[in-house]
């Protein structure tokens, strides 16, 4: 049989943050993997919401996707990265990416050469984060003989949050992991991770973050989700139905490589606890092929 795949859930932007608690304590509860915190402009913010998970939970892994690199200078994102490595070992993963542009743009940080930003952003946190004095003029990126006091204890993963394709090369060159944009059917899926993976180590992580609902009503539902992000409905994107078919979609998305799922659930989703455990309880005993 395959290796089960990682299933996880994302704390949704829509969700104020102090639902953080009892939503990380479900998705423990409920059996999953991993809880996802996004960092969308201008909710919550990523590492906040992430030390509060992992400070209410024991077991699940938690990661942020993403830190969107024009926000935090490299040394800053570095410091908390490692800090929260070192409280929380194991247990952590960050995220990094171009950020959505607009966004960037309202908050005066947009980069004129995004990828050039994220090529010398990444190599510098890389390698902050394994120990090592940095210095480097490039074109963003600025540092002069910088090394972290208190670095990981081990060598923590680095995931990169992408769509275009030289970027997602980028990623499976730069980080351990990729994290593929929300809004892809499964061919887009398939074609994002192969584009990663060419330029990848062997144990590189894709993460595909995936809209899921159950239930009468979950393609308009779904469908309405998707609108909140600007996108049209579309009943290739997203997954829907009872355990069964979801775990089906869920396996035929498995085949394309991704190794890791964060199930975004509907923001009129009524009971977290419930669907938390519906996915970990009923849909991940079934993530293996038969």
């Amino acid at each position: 049989m395959a290796n089960l795949l990682r299933l996880g859930m994302t704390f949704s932007p829509g969700l104020a943050p102090e639902r953080v608690r009892a939503v990380a304590r479900a998705v423990e509860a409920g059996g999953l993997d991993d809880l996802w915190v996004s960092e969308d402009c201008f909710k919550e913010s990523a590492v906040a919401t992430v030390v509060t998970a992992l400070a209410s939970t024991e077991r699940i892994r938690v990661g942020a996707a993403i830190l969107p690199v024009p926000l935090r200078n490299v040394a800053q994102a570095a410091m908390e990265i490692a800090t929260i490595d070192r409280l929380f070992p194991d247990r952590f993963v960050a995220g990094i990416g171009h950020g959505n542009q607009p966004w960037m743009a309202q908050a005066g940080v947009k980069a004129e050469a995004p990828l050039t930003l994220l090529r010398e952003y990444a190599s510098a946190l890389r390698k902050l984060l394994d120990g090592e004095s940095v210095t480097t003029e490039g074109r963003y990126v600025r540092l002069e003989e910088v090394a972290l006091d208190y670095p990981p204890l081990r060598p923590p993963q680095l995931l990169i949050g992408v769509a275009g394709a030289k970027s997602l090369e980028a990623a499976g060159e730069l980080g351990t992991g990729t994290l593929l944009p929300l809004g892809l059917d499964v061919q887009g899926i398939k074609e994002s991770t192969q584009r990663t993976l060419k330029a990848a180590t062997d144990g590189h992580e894709v993460v595909a973050s995936v809209i899921v609902a159950t239930g009468p009503d979950a393609r308009a539902r779904v469908d309405a989700e998707l609108a909140q992000y600007g996108m049209p409905a579309n009943p290739q994107i997203g997954v829907v139905g009872n355990a069964e078919e979801i775990a089906t979609n869920l396996r035929q998305i498995q085949a394309t490589g991704v190794t890791t799922v964060a199930v975004l659930p509907c923001r009129d989703e009524k009971d977290l606890d419930q669907f938390a455990r519906f996915l970990g309880q009923e849909v991940r005993p079934l993530l293996t092929s038969k």
